[in-house]
Formats: C-alpha cells, structure tokens, sequence
C-alpha cells in the first residue's frame, strides 16, 4: 500500500518490522480464524495466540533464546533469504500498511492512522509525503478497514505521530 513512497528493497533490506522486542509484542500483526488455520496448515511449526474478539496474532514466545529485553525474535513468516513468505492474501493488514497504525488516543475515543516513527527507510523521507499518500486516499481505506475490523485499533503510545 505504501509502494508509491517506499521501495521493495529499502523494506527487503531491513525488516525491521518482521521482529519483535517483548517490549513491542502489542505490534505483532494480527490474522482472522480462517487465515490462521490456513497458515497452520502450511507452517505447522507456526504457533498463534489469540488477540481481541475475532483475531490471533504470532506467539513469538518460543523464538526468545534469553531474557534480555532487547533480544528479537523473527516473525515465524520471515525467509532470511526471501523475505516474508506469505502471499498478498494471506498477508495481514497490519504488514500491508506498515508503519502506519490506526490508534486511539482514549478509550472510546477517535480513531486516526498514525506514524510509526521505527521504520528506518519512512524516516528517510519528508513526512509531508506521508502525510500526502494518507490524505489521498489511503488513510480513507485503512479507517474504513479498521471500522469492521476493530482489533487492529492500537492505543496510542509514544513513537506515534497523527497523520489523518
């Protein structure tokens, strides 16, 4: 959704967002039942957890060698050679529109697509061009996505920063 502004090999280059800090495991992407039985069934060393009313996301806790909390663990669905193995229909929501969020700044509250600020190659960009992508069109899709899809609303944290 963000190649009008990102390359494929700025991503391919740094996965950043294909691993998590037990710190960042509320960023874990999130699958619907039936993605997930599918994706159990082809990945059987794939193990997932349940997250929110409808959805599941990655249990990445046999992935951790220490307790360090700076240690990273991949997303099972990553090839250090190829990337990420999932096809576009198995991808979640959640990949596709990295490193925007949809957040909520209080319970009840507004929802918004926000930044987030990790992603080393939309740092490297004037934020004027995300803001840009967001407002012209896309930030419409991913809210309208979020509507009928409710578990992918993150709170807000610190690290975001209001787009739309």
């Amino acid at each position: 959704m963000l190649s009008k502004i990102l390359k494929k090999s700025d991503c391919a280059s740094c996965r950043f967002c294909c691993s998590f800090r037990r710190q960042s495991l509320w960023e874990t992407p999130l699958f619907d039942l039936e993605t997930k039985e599918r994706l159990e069934k082809k990945f059987p060393s794939a193990h997932f957890r349940p997250v929110g009313k409808n959805s599941f996301t990655v249990d990445l806790s046999g992935g951790y060698r220490t307790d360090s909390p700076d240690e990273e663990a991949a997303c099972p669905f990553l090839d250090s050679e190829k990337g990420c193995v999932l096809s576009a229909e198995e991808k979640p929501f959640d990949c596709k529109i990295w490193p925007l969020r949809v957040v909520r700044k209080s319970s009840g509250g507004k929802i918004f697509v926000a930044l987030t600020t990790t992603c080393p190659a939309v740092n490297r960009l004037p934020f004027s061009e995300v803001q840009s992508l967001v407002k012209s069109g896309l930030g419409g899709k991913i809210l309208s996505y979020a509507l009928s899809h409710q578990d992918i609303v993150k709170d807000w944290r610190g690290g975001f920063v209001e787009i739309e």
